[in-house]
């Protein structure tokens, strides 16, 4: 398994290889980075911004979208993965809002959470990059990088994971690194071709050492 210090390591080599690491999903508000952040669930953010390029200039408010039929917001968003579970959320959301939060994004990730379609990772997102509030998101990537450095085992939920990569990281680098992280996993180690050949952090990786070893043989 990874040792703290050796993680200490892999923060500076995220930090130097992405130090412009960011949000990619598109938004000019808290509510807009929720529901681009929603509708992100088993979906590419290339895909999401291309949706709601259009999305949020016929929609500002969550009035706007109980304004039309779920059937419509739909069609708007049918070229997205469970688009019509996505569109019901999204109305169902935007009441809540409506009705309780005088139509604002609570800044509470514990609040967002009881949201319908809003997760801990959403929740995390949105609260790190829309309110400058210290939190870590795992999506798919941070947890992949994690496992295979070692970080975590991989049988670890993304909690487990979370909560360990808050420990070992200063709470001030919390938002930094999940982006860092994301922008490592997305363009570097990949799902698929990892680029572990030409990676600094092959010394202490135990997948990179493991492929490494497979492909010379």
């Amino acid at each position: 398994m990874l040792t703290k210090k050796q993680w200490a390591f892999c923060l500076e080599q995220f930090g130097e290889m992405f130090p412009d690491a960011h949000c990619e999903l598109v938004h000019d508000n808290p509510f807009e980075l929720t529901i681009a952040t929603l509708l992100s669930a088993q979906c590419t953010d290339v895909l999401v911004n291309r949706v709601t390029a259009e999305l949020f200039k016929k929609y500002k408010t969550p009035e706007d979208y109980l304004a039309v039929d779920v059937e419509e917001l739909q069609k708007d968003i049918r070229s997205i993965g469970l688009f019509r579970n996505k569109a019901k959320n999204i109305q169902a959301l935007s009441q809540i809002l409506v009705d309780n939060y005088g139509g604002e994004v609570p800044p509470n990730r514990d609040t967002m959470m009881t949201l319908p379609g809003v997760g801990r990772k959403t929740a995390n997102v949105v609260v790190s990059n829309a309110f400058g509030i210290p939190a870590l998101a795992v999506d798919t990537h941070v947890e992949r990088v994690a496992k295979r450095l070692g970080m975590n085992r991989w049988k670890d939920s993304p909690l487990v994971v979370e909560e360990k990569i808050m420990r070992w990281t200063p709470m001030e680098k919390w938002t930094d690194t999940h982006h860092q992280i994301i922008f490592f996993g997305r363009y570097h180690c990949k799902a698929q071709n990892p680029g572990c050949n030409i990676c600094p952090l092959l010394p202490l990786c135990r997948e990179g050492k493991k492929r490494m070893k497979t492909n010379a043989k």
